[in-house]
């Protein structure tokens, strides 16, 4: 191990000004997460080699401008470790057991994924970390949380998972108060140093099993969320697991276990008392009383599963400090991102919702139980995803199921065994414009009172660009429905 090699292995490296000059550093991967680490570690003269096994157009335009910068770019072949390199960054598209990074830990090179690379580039004066993870909801809850901070007067930004990079959040010479960080597991493996103030996982589903080889090394990542959390640990009261990783995580000494649940707080949690919002962790007398934060009337949409993203993104403005009054203005001046349980339309007493964010089971699941009687529109790419207990579990909502994409066959097969009386239609066309068709289908099927629910619990790749154009698609098909038909909203 060289001397360099020796100093990147310190804690305290990365800190300094001057530290990465000279220093080899292999990057894998050149997306949003790869450039800005590119870039920022040639700013602090660092050595830096490009590794990417893609060469399509935009990485190759993205690659020609850090070449420009002085990286050597090596793309089109399988990432393999320089003979000098002295640091690995890689990208969180990067699965953990990847060639490179086995490659790497037996030569001794250490391995850093974004999140560590951005907490070693923060300033004398860097903002704390608020962490927001889960399976589900993550992005709704960090725009939440953002929400709130902002009704507190602090600066702050919303980055991370969410499509900002958080070292360019870092590096970018703005001041900020605090930030409200996305965390997606694929992010978490190789953090070694990263302390958040706060941490939350908002619930832990089947998801990312092709990435991490098993869904037990899912969890293992997600729960690295809360390894040296300053002062709260936040957890889903409703979901064990979350509170587990809590049990096993090596945190501050100090830092608390604060649940969230929507049934009525215990001590040390935040809940639901008469369809009100209140804190039993961060109050003086927290044994005998609650803090009202605000009232579910406030949160948009207030179905449960997002009423459960306003109490975790509450109990993390909670342990940064933010008043009361301050996050029920937040809550309520909330705006959801788009596709997200999204009211399109109500046509002749049908409700149609778009939910086209929920790309795996878990979502779909959540949101089909904010509806009574739905006529479900899903299907797309399953990701190894089998729907026997969603189906299950759903049967008495579903009015009828429109199916599409890829993988709209496993999504059948676990209707025609768990609820074979439900009406299913399946659309095999692929292009884009089928979706008109789906939404024709759908209401057709649908009656008065009901909801005509877009919740594909799929990726949308097989069809579409991603699960926006997927979401606009629906909305536009919705749209021509109302040509004659007398749309009340």
């Amino acid at each position: 191990m060289t001397g360099t090699t020796m100093r990147a292995a310190d804690p305290e490296f990365g800190h300094g000004p001057s530290d990465f000059a000279g220093c080899h550093v292999a990057v894998v991967g050149i997306g949003i997460a790869g450039y800005a680490c590119a870039d920022a570690l040639m700013q602090r003269d660092a050595d830096v080699t490009i590794l990417d096994a893609a060469d399509t157009a935009s990485v190759r335009e993205r690659a020609q401008i850090l070449e420009i910068l002085g990286a050597t770019i090596r793309l089109g072949h399988e990432p393999s470790l320089p003979a000098d390199a002295e640091l690995l960054v890689v990208s969180p598209g990067l699965p953990p057991h990847a060639p490179i990074i086995a490659e790497a830990q037996a030569a001794g090179v250490p391995v850093w994924g974004e999140l560590e690379l951005a907490w070693r580039l923060r300033g004398p004066d860097a903002a704390p970390w608020l962490f927001i993870t889960g399976t589900n909801g993550k992005t709704t809850a960090t725009l939440m949380l953002e929400s709130i901070l902002r009704a507190a007067g602090k600066r702050t930004a919303a980055v991370g998972n969410i499509g900002v990079s958080l070292v360019e959040a870092v590096t970018s010479g703005e001041h900020f108060d605090v930030l409200a960080i996305e965390v997606g597991a694929p992010q978490l493996p190789f953090i070694h140093t990263v302390s958040p103030l706060a941490a939350a996982c908002l619930n832990v589903a089947e998801d990312h099993v092709d990435h991490f080889g098993s869904f037990d090394a899912y969890v293992a990542a997600k729960a690295r969320v809360f390894q040296r959390t300053q002062l709260a640990c936040i957890y889903n009261v409703d979901d064990p697991a979350t509170e587990l990783m809590v049990a096993e995580a090596e945190v501050v000494q100090g830092a608390r276990a604060v649940g969230f649940t929507l049934g009525t707080p215990g001590l040390s949690m935040l809940g639901l008392v008469d369809e009100i919002l209140v804190d039993r962790a961060f109050v003086a007398n927290r044994k005998t009383h609650a803090q009202e934060l605000a009232i579910v009337d406030d949160i948009h949409p207030n179905a449960p599963h997002n009423v459960a993203n306003a109490l975790a993104a509450a109990a993390l403005a909670r342990a940064y400090g933010v008043s009361p009054a301050a996050v029920g203005a937040g809550l309520k001046a909330f705006k959801p991102a788009g596709h997200r349980i999204a009211d399109v339309a109500t046509i002749d007493g049908v409700r149609y919702v778009d939910d086209s964010k929920a790309t795996n089971c878990h979502a779909a699941a959540t949101s089909l139980q904010a509806y009574e009687s739905v006529v479900w529109i899903a299907g797309g790419l399953a990701k190894g995803q089998q729907f026997d207990d969603l189906v299950t579990k759903a049967a008495d909502r579903l009015r009828g199921v429109v199916l599409l994409g890829q993988d709209r066959g496993v999504i059948a097969q676990a209707l025609a065994r768990h609820a074979p009386l439900i009406p299913v239609q399946e659309v095999e066309t692929t292009d884009t414009g089928a979706m008109a068709t789906v939404v024709r289908l759908a209401s057709q099927m649908a009656k008065v009172g009901d909801t005509v629910l877009l919740a594909p619990g799929c990726a949308s790749w097989d069809m579409f660009r991603d699960y926006g154009q997927r979401g606009d698609e629906f909305a536009a098909a919705v749209e021509q429905l109302t040509d004659g038909s007398g749309s009340d909203g």
